[in-house]
């Protein structure tokens, strides 16, 4: 099975910032991740891209954040690879320092937006842009900046991608360890304690009992919440770390199903194909091919 590669950005330790257009055939570098920031805008191009545990479709004029250490390839059309092809990827990429500008961003309310997508992009955020459009502009501008612009421009970047009406997220939230916070304090203790046992048998009444409901009147406070049933919650949560463990190891299925908190092989298969589309198997041998 395929490694994940490790890549290793070479950033100036006078610039955070690494910005440069690219024009291939098509994509080659493999499945990797890094631990800077990654911004991909595809100006001419289609395929899938692999993210996380999922795998996405792009096209021309889509702009992908992918987040620190977040395993990610690019993967052109089989078109584009036939030798009498005429097609090209092009486009542009901006990699900066995984604590760029981090005292800013984490203590100003005017980057409140900016550190919610930096967030964010551990899953993997994708947007779309026109030709004419003000983030496609400034991704054909910051590879030819320098100095103090480049660095304004890419917070004027960042800006955007937060403030478009058009972002996706690419990865399941629990490929990513990110759980949404509440200000709903009972809900918070619910999610604490499914975060820290999603792995082993949850009983209803056990989980109800920790915010002193009985599991009719918990399952209405949980839906409320977070618009999803417990059981669904439940087994994206367990799907998500199933998803990790086909990636990083050589793990049958089977011990798989049983880390992961699935009873059979059958359930956990039947579970897994119901939330991502694919079997455990072809989901592991799509994404690391």
């Amino acid at each position: 099975m395929r490694n994940i590669m490790n890549e290793k950005l070479v950033i100036s330790e006078s610039n955070p910032v690494r910005a440069r257009f690219y024009n291939y055939d098509y994509f080659k570098f493999p499945w990797h991740r890094h631990q800077e920031y990654e911004i991909m805008y595809v100006k001419e191009g289609f395929g899938k891209c692999f993210v996380g545990d999922n795998i996405v479709p792009y096209e021309k004029g889509d702009v992908i954040l992918f987040g620190s250490n977040l395993p990610h390839y690019m993967s052109t059309d089989e078109a584009f690879k036939n030798k009498s092809s005429k097609l090209r990827s092009e486009g542009s990429i901006i990699q900066f320092e995984f604590d760029f500008m981090q005292h800013s961003i984490r203590h100003y309310p005017q980057f409140q937006k900016i550190k919610n997508l930096l967030e964010d992009s551990f899953r993997g955020v994708k947007v779309r842009t026109s030709s004419s459009g003000r983030i496609s502009r400034l991704l054909d501008e910051i590879p030819v900046n320098s100095g103090i612009l480049q660095i304004t421009n890419l917070l004027l970047l960042l800006q955007e991608i937060a403030d478009s009406d058009t972002k996706i997220f690419m990865s399941s939230q629990h490929y990513a360890g990110t759980i949404t916070t509440s200000s709903n304090s009972r809900l918070d203790k619910v999610m604490a304690y499914v975060n820290s046992h999603y792995t082993k048998k949850i009983k209803l009444k056990e989980v109800s009992s920790i915010v002193a409901m009985n599991p009719t009147a918990f399952c209405r406070f949980f839906k409320d919440s977070t618009s999803k049933t417990f059981t669904q919650y439940l087994l994206e949560l367990r799907v998500g770390y199933a998803c990790k463990l086909l990636l990083i190891g050589d793990m049958h299925i089977s011990q798989i199903c049983i880390e992961c908190g699935f009873d059979t092989v059958s359930h956990f298969n039947r579970i897994f194909k119901r939330i991502t589309g694919y079997s455990p198997s072809s989901y592991r041998e799509s994404m690391l091919k």
